[in-house]
């Protein structure tokens, strides 16, 4: 408790937890349709809340779920958890910059409490990729109310999950909470580009089996991006080497 009252006596902490106050509801209305699907798959209460704590990405458990009722090899059901979590690299990447100077235990812990959110508050917040010390105490402070508002609902849903009727429409309040965080996220025209792209192939190759769509989807969206951003820089370049003749 002297811990916890030290970290919140900590501005920036606070400052962490007030910028995912936002975001919280969606969170929450996404964790808690996890929580029941997990269950209305045919997992067991204890296995999984086993893997809502240590799997702890709800795109990847949303992706593998339908995989694994279906009774999917496990080289697909691997495959696909791998391709949705790929973004992390990308963000792993740019946190280095300031992180990088942090012992190996935080950082593995860090990497751990990250997310989407997180990472799109933090970099609105300190855009320079240089360590300073308020960066720290306000990945936790973001980290720990995202955690919170994920695994609390996540949990809640598996323990209720079978006086949780699919009349509810939870699957369409989950959807909506996966576009409002989505929007947040598209800043430029790569990441729109991209999203665009991801969805025209996922509809395209709907009628591939073992929801390989998704697989599809990914990697049609990551080719796009990165093909948008290397044209972009292109262009930037373009005007100076002009200059330069």
């Amino acid at each position: 408790m002297r811990a916890l009252r030290r970290g919140l006596a900590d501005p920036w902490v606070r400052l962490g937890l007030s910028d995912m106050l936002a975001t919280c509801v969606g969170i929450a209305a996404w964790g808690l349709v996890t929580g029941v699907a997990m269950v209305k798959t045919g997992l067991s209460v204890e296995l999984a809340i086993l893997m809502s704590l240590l799997v702890y990405a709800g795109s990847a458990q949303l992706a593998v779920l339908p995989l694994m009722a279906a009774g999917a090899p496990l080289w697909v059901v691997w495959l696909t958890a791998t391709c949705v979590n790929l973004r992390f690299v990308i963000f792993s990447s740019m946190w280095r910059g300031y992180f990088a100077h942090l012992p190996r235990r935080q950082r593995l812990w860090m990497g751990y409490f990250s997310g989407d959110v997180i990472f799109v508050a933090f970099m609105k917040r300190f855009p320079r990729a240089e360590p300073v010390p308020e960066q720290v105490p306000y990945f936790w402070g973001a980290a720990a109310a995202n955690w919170l508002a994920w695994q609390v609902p996540s949990i809640i849903g598996i323990l209720a999950a079978n006086a949780i009727p699919l009349s509810w429409g939870l699957g369409f309040a989950g959807v909506l909470a996966l576009l409002g965080i989505l929007l947040s996220m598209l800043r430029d025209r790569a990441s729109w580009l991209a999203t665009g792209v991801a969805c025209t192939a996922a509809i395209a190759t709907f009628a591939l089996p073992l929801k390989l769509n998704i697989l599809v989807a990914i990697a049609a969206a990551v080719a796009a991006g990165l093909g948008a951003e290397a044209a972009e820089r292109a262009l930037r370049r373009a005007p100076r080497s002009e200059g330069a003749a």
